[in-house]
């Protein structure tokens, strides 16, 4: 087993990167199924509410401030390298900083501006709205994916 200070931060490390699996996993199966039901321009509009809405503090504190701790585990794993659950403290880092954290900002992120620039009621909208519910459903997929991997990988470290 792993001893301190991975003990701590790895705890801390399947918390947070569960939370966010299951926060990625609720809007994939629930909020955007229930958006693909709505009229384009209403499924569009709401989509934009959501997206501004979820730039609050709390929000950004949880989702990046998971980034952080991921990446303080990652820095720590390489200077102290333990003699135990190296792998795993460094996979469950990458997991959740490339499959969820970086793939939020080359994936979704882009999509989620290009929405913005539309008027909910014009047709490009309407358009674009079909493409947008496939892919960026499919990109949180992975991002719920990828985090629920790393929340496992770091607790597997701990045994």
């Amino acid at each position: 087993m792993i001893g301190e200070p991975y003990v701590t931060l790895t705890v801390l490390g399947v918390l947070v990167t569960g939370v966010m699996a299951g926060v990625f996993c609720a809007f994939s199966v629930l909020v955007m199924r229930g958006l693909a039901e709505l009229p384009p321009a209403q499924g569009v509009a709401a989509m934009n509410a959501i997206n501004t809405a979820a730039m609050t503090p709390v929000f950004m504190v949880l989702f990046a401030g998971s980034a952080v701790l991921c990446a303080v585990i990652a820095v720590v794993t390489f200077v102290l390298w333990p003699d135990q659950g190296t792998v795993e403290l460094l996979l469950g880092s990458a997991l959740y900083l490339f499959g969820a954290f970086g793939l939020t900002l080359v994936a979704n992120v882009p999509r989620n501006e290009a929405l913005l620039k539309l008027d909910p009621g014009t047709p490009e909208a309407a358009a674009y709205w079909p493409t947008y519910l496939r892919e960026w459903t499919m990109w949180n997929h992975v991002r719920a994916g990828a985090s629920a991997a790393a929340a496992l990988v770091y607790m597997l470290a701990l045994t």
